[in-house]
């Protein structure tokens, strides 16, 4: 078992030319939660079995290794708070609308399987989870309680608003991850098995993401009342709670 991403993915880094460049934006074009998966590049070498022969491997980076620290640590957070917040709604909504009985179960099994994914990355990296993990568990606790005694509109409120910041944060991911796999072929690197297997699951999850996005959109969600301060508030305490998490 690989104990550091340094030793697991051994990616090149040249991320900060890279950024200050104009194909920085062309190489992927998705920028929100709602842009279209069809206008995400995909690389080569995620589409075919690596090939191991001439190839040269490089070391992931301090930064690198910083990079993912963070981002695993902030996805390992945001799938536990999305359990509970579905958890907590759940009784309440499905008391008084049953028939959401199976979008609520289809929504919480799939942040189930995204909590279980990242926990496992976690232990197999030695990444620790946020150390405010027992606060997000109250916090998400709460407002899953809070808007599921709301109602239906201001549950799917919630869910329209978590998944939209989640939503970008995981398009935030995409994007640096594919750039570095481009720079890979480009410089004739190996694509490692590990790195193509998280690119994959993190654009699989986020795609997930965005569908709870537009279920609680087809349920009602602007039709919550005050549907602009509810959804301000949560997206709001969502990148708080993104910030925070990737620093502590």
């Amino acid at each position: 078992m690989a104990s550091t991403w340094r030793e697991a993915l051994r990616v090149p880094y040249r991320l900060a030319v890279r950024r200050s460049s104009p194909l920085f934006v062309q190489r992927v074009t998705i920028t929100t939660s709602s842009a279209s998966p069809a206008s995400e590049a995909d690389p080569e070498s995620l589409q075919k079995p690596a090939s191991h022969q001439g190839k040269r491997r490089r070391p992931l980076t301090a930064e690198q290794k910083k990079f993912l620290d963070r981002a695993l640590r902030v996805n390992h957070a945001g799938e536990l708070a999305a359990t509970l917040i579905y958890t907590a709604q759940t009784p309440p909504i499905t008391n008084a609308h049953p028939h959401l009985r199976p979008l609520m179960k289809h929504m919480y099994d799939q942040e189930a399987g995204h909590f279980s994914h990242f926990n496992h990355l976690l232990a197999h990296h030695r990444i620790r989870p946020t150390v405010l993990y027992p606060v997000w568990t109250a916090a998400a606790t709460i407002l899953g309680w809070s808007t599921g005694i709301m109602g239906r509109e201001a549950a799917m409120a919630c869910t329209e608003a978590v998944e939209t910041e989640i939503g970008e944060h995981y398009n935030g991911q995409v994007r640096e991850l594919l750039l570095w796999v481009k720079d890979m072929e480009e410089r004739g690197e190996e694509v490692g098995e590990e790195l193509s297997a998280l690119v994959k699951d993190i654009r699989r999850i986020r795609d997930e993401e965005l569908e709870h996005l537009d279920e609680a959109v087809k349920e009602d969600a602007k039709m919550a009342r005050p549907y602009e301060v509810l959804t301000g508030v949560i997206r709001g305490g969502c990148r708080a709670a993104i910030a925070i998490s990737e620093k502590i």
